[in-house]
């Protein structure tokens, strides 16, 4: 039997895919397994120096919990790891892009929203259902970081997707691209970010994350105090002796 979640490195790009197409990739026990294990394997990987998540098949990144088996199990409240929700439940210092192909809901809205970077496909659909099956979406306080707070509440309380022109056009995502382009340009995003200092790019990440919320004071203090042990590295002293010398850095995260 095929894993449910595939993971593989080419390059310094990880690609973590959901493989259940023929259920719209709807995440079971199974499927949060291996994205739990996926999104480890990644932050442990020297090699892989950015993730790209996305779905297989063309009609669903990831259609969001399977009913199906929450039904059988009778499930009232999930549990809070039945899937990795970065920032949340797992730490992952590295970038992490949704290349989001086809519908992106509940659960699978979840997975997009806590990427850092998001490329959609035109086809790609982004949708809270849960008030529609009377569910809740505890996982989308979030999201009024990401977009306006009345485009949010547009999301939660009507239940109706919107496309990827619209996701774009509000923040929610970075790029949107023909569907037959999505793997190339998320591909293309993973590796400019890849060739990057690493040091740079994760405390930059935290950065981001670490401010939000924060006043102007308090924000450039942690940016600070983020940015101050890569000024120190040996990274720091590469990328201006690389310019110097007209040849591309070699990075040594150090």
């Amino acid at each position: 039997m095929a894993e449910p979640v595939r993971y593989h490195l080419d390059g310094g790009v990880a690609w973590l895919v959901i493989d259940r197409p023929a259920a719209r990739n709807a995440i079971n026990r199974a499927v949060g397994e291996g994205l739990w294990a996926g999104f480890r394997r990644f932050e442990a990987d020297p090699a892989a120096a950015v993730l790209v998540l996305t779905g297989a098949g063309d009609a669903a990144f990831c259609a969001g919990a399977d009913l199906k088996e929450m039904a059988a199990l009778g499930m009232t409240v999930p549990p809070r790891d039945w899937v990795p929700h970065l920032g949340r439940n797992l730490q992952v210092t590295k970038p992490v892009i949704a290349a989001v192909n086809g519908v992106a809901l509940g659960g699978g809205f979840l997975l997009a929203q806590m990427c850092d970077l998001c490329v959609a496909a035109e086809s790609a659909r982004f949708g809270i259902t849960e008030a529609r099956w009377g569910r809740g979406a505890p996982w989308a306080a979030p999201l009024p970081w990401l977009v306006p707070p009345r485009v949010a509440l547009e999301l939660l309380l009507t239940g109706e997707p919107i496309g990827a022109r619209r996701a774009y056009e509000v923040g929610l995502v970075n790029r949107v691209v023909p569907d037959a382009a999505l793997r190339e340009e998320a591909g293309r995003l993973a590796a400019a970010i890849a060739a990057n200092a690493p040091l740079s790019v994760r405390a930059a990440k935290a950065m981001v994350h670490a401010t939000a919320g924060r006043d102007l004071d308090q924000a450039l203090e942690e940016g600070w105090r983020l940015f101050e042990p890569v000024y120190h590295s040996e990274d720091a002293q590469e990328g201006p002796r690389a310019f110097l010398e007209k040849r591309p850095p070699v990075w040594r995260g150090r």
